[in-house]
């Protein structure tokens, strides 16, 4: 029985426990990156504001040293493709439109390979999953502004602004703008899908049809 109720914790909290995780292994990866950024080749560790996450993947850092922190960070991205996966196929079952749950079911197990591939030499190929996450959570804040839950309303909003804002810099080549906005978006898209994980239910999209209208 005791292990049931343990098993039955982790499936509740499976998102949570891997986005933490993620967070905490990416973090240490930071404290062991030796150094370098595009911004200054010869920095000493990762600069928060100069450097992008992708510099932590790379078996060598930019200043030419070793890379110790990629095993953290390659095992940090692993986790966050989980726990990115199993947020979408959860809230696929709380969308009463069975047309959309499919599409974020999609997702989330697509997210589950793309997002990881971030962390390989396939770096390139893995930036679809943020496209893909983007739909998923796009998709999502349609039936959240058709809620009543308002405070997630604002929430879902602000978070594909930050987004948005990251391609806009990134595209226009505001590098030290851009790797402070994607520090922004990570961090808003983890408590935004932490948000929805665990402060939604079916029952608060039930009355929403797969038209638009409300039964």
């Amino acid at each position: 029985m005791e292990s049931l109720t343990i098993k039955q914790m982790v499936n509740k909290y499976s998102v949570l426990i891997c986005l933490v995780i993620s967070v905490i292994l990416i973090v240490i990866a930071t404290l062991f990156y030796p150094g370098g950024s595009l911004l200054d080749k010869n920095s000493i560790g990762f600069g928060w504001s100069k450097n992008f996450f992708s510099n932590l993947f790379a078996p060598k850092a930019i200043n030419g040293s070793e890379n110790p922190g990629r095993i953290w960070a390659i095992i940090g991205m692993a986790f966050q493709s989980v726990g990115y996966g199993i947020f979408f196929i959860n809230m696929s079952k709380k969308i009463p439109s069975k047309q959309w749950a499919k599409i974020l079911k999609f997702i989330g197990a697509t997210n589950i390979l793309f997002i990881f591939l971030i962390a390989t030499p396939l770096h390139d190929l893995g930036t679809i999953s943020i496209v893909l996450t983007l739909v998923g959570l796009f998709t999502i804040t349609i039936f959240i502004l058709k809620s009543k839950l308002h405070l997630l309303k604002f929430c879902c909003i602000i978070c594909l602004l930050t987004f948005y804002c990251f391609f806009i810099l990134f595209g226009f080549g505001y590098l030290e703008l851009a790797i402070i906005m994607q520090k922004v978006y990570n961090a808003s898209s983890i408590l935004l899908v932490l948000g929805l994980a665990y402060f939604t239910k079916y029952e608060d999209f039930i009355q929403i049809k797969s038209g638009g209208q409300k039964t």
